[in-house]
């Protein structure tokens, strides 16, 4: 059976997924000692990103993409945007964050718009995947920051399974033959990679997961 740009996308980047749960900014964000700071900076580099792709998604002229971006609203960064602002009433700010790292990312998902506009949906294919696993990890945010409801974490609970579906479903019907879906991949890669960068930042002087002996 041919393999769904779903399936060629997850197996793809797969390696990239298990690299970033052993940083850390994981290890401390499970640990429930990941400083405020850092957290808002993750959210303050995310939204630099996530603007920026969903300017471009938005106004995109490839068909396939744009009827996959309006099909249902996948916007993060009003989530983003309240989640800051509660914390800046409480007084607190990213005393640090990865704005090169972001900036870059931002770069690459401009040029990408301009060259290669189907290739988008390999960005929006990893940001939009980020959430359900954040999804998991906002319970240890609120606990670790006493926040209640989803004050300071509507972007980490954004995730929904059933809308993830619909969503590689709509994937699978743009992205057809496998020459799309390679291409989608590339993208999905270079998303990975640039959130490595912007993770590894977000690591400085916290210690990563110690990995099992063989």
């Amino acid at each position: 059976m041919t393999a769904t740009a779903a399936d060629c996308l997850r197996t793809g980047t797969r390696a990239w997924h298990d690299a970033l749960e052993t940083t850390g900014f994981a290890t401390a964000l499970l640990a429930g000692t990941l400083p405020l700071d850092r957290y808002m900076a993750q959210l303050t580099a995310y939204r630099v990103v996530l603007r920026t792709l969903e300017t471009e998604l938005s106004r995109t002229a490839e068909p396939a993409v744009a009827g996959l971006w309006t099909a249902e609203d996948l916007r993060k960064v009003p989530l983003i945007e309240r989640d800051l602002r509660h914390f800046a009433v409480r007084g607190a700010s990213p005393v640090r964050w990865p704005a090169a790292a972001a900036v870059a990312f931002a770069g690459e998902i401009r040029t990408t718009a301009v060259a290669e506009p189907l290739s988008l949906l390999g960005f929006l294919y990893v940001l939009e995947g980020s959430t359900l696993g954040a999804r998991y990890l906002s319970r240890y945010v609120t606990d670790a920051y006493g926040l209640h409801g989803t004050d300071g974490t509507a972007y980490y609970t954004s995730g929904d399974r059933a809308r993830w579906t619909r969503f590689t479903t709509r994937l699978d019907e743009a992205l057809t033959d496998p020459a799309t879906q390679t291409r989608a991949l590339a993208t999905a890669d270079r998303a990975y990679h640039h959130t490595t960068r912007i993770t590894e930042a977000l690591s400085s002087g916290l210690p990563p997961r110690q990995r099992c002996a063989p």
